[in-house]
């Protein structure tokens, strides 16, 4: 994908989960998690930022269920979208619904984020793919952040952390939409997880011996979509933001990136 045919519109997920603050927001001391500063701007206009400054991307869309938090930080041409109580495959799926494909969707809090990150990603995805996510590999992470822990997902031909950047680029990938809001129902039964996925592809997961093709081949058998892992160049793309300690490395690694200027409402 070298060069979309169409704009791309970006969704932002940035709701907030109900019952207990969000570690962030609490350090932070502030209403929303999406307000803490990363170089002296609030990370969500990092986000629209970067998005701005990519050439492919279009109309910008904040998935929240707190507008009244965010709303002073969006320009004009901004739109916001209520957030499912479902969780973020259903307002993804919502996004989907209204806005259509392409849809590149990120988050509030992947406060890097950065417009060669969103480029590279754009450009190497396979014209064939209805959905691809952007990855960076364990080694590459270990390279660029040497000193962070990061969850890294082992296949047996490549282990990689998500970089929380994802492209449904065509109208059947709203069916790994669907397979993930699934999969999130039932995040607390692993048992109905396996059923959903199927006994052979968690076996070989455990185990270390599930590849990228034999995960690519069951998406496909489950939704008829075509799906790809992205490795990105970049270690850095792999930090979020979602606990104290990831405020702190942020901040860090966010000195020596090209300053993103604070765009206000």
């Amino acid at each position: 994908m070298t060069s979309p045919a169409q704009p791309v519109t970006a969704l932002i997920l940035a709701g907030s989960r109900p019952g207990k603050p969000d570690p962030v927001a609490l350090a932070g001391n502030v209403a929303h998690k999406a307000l803490f500063p990363i170089g002296g701007t609030p990370m969500l206009s990092r986000v629209i930022t970067a998005l701005q400054a990519t050439p492919a991307i279009g109309q910008i869309v904040v998935c929240t269920n707190t507008p009244d938090s965010l709303a002073a930080l969006l320009p004009p041409d901004v739109v916001m979208l209520p957030s499912s109580p479902e969780g973020p495959s259903a307002s993804v799926l919502d996004a989907l619904a209204q806005y259509g494909t392409p849809l590149l969707v990120t988050t509030a809090d992947n406060a890097l984020l950065q417009p060669a990150w969103i480029d590279e990603f754009l450009s190497l995805i396979h014209p064939d793919s209805d959905l691809a996510a952007a990855v960076a590999t364990e080694e590459t992470v270990r390279r660029d952040v040497p000193n962070t822990r990061r969850t890294y997902i082992r296949l047996a031909d490549m282990a990689f952390s998500g970089c929380n950047m994802f492209l449904f680029r065509t109208a059947v990938s709203a069916k790994i939409a669907t397979l993930w809001r699934e999969v999130e129902k039932n995040r607390k039964h692993p048992l109905r997880i396996a059923w959903t996925l199927g006994p052979v592809i968690l076996l070989r997961a455990l185990t270390g011996r599930l590849t990228r093709k034999a995960l690519y081949a069951r998406i496909n058998t489950l939704t008829g979509a075509r799906a790809e892992l992205v490795a990105l160049s970049d270690g850095r793309a792999a930090v979020d933001v979602d606990k104290p300690a990831d405020m702190i490395l942020a901040e860090k690694l966010a000195a020596d990136l090209p300053p993103v200027p604070f765009k206000h409402g």
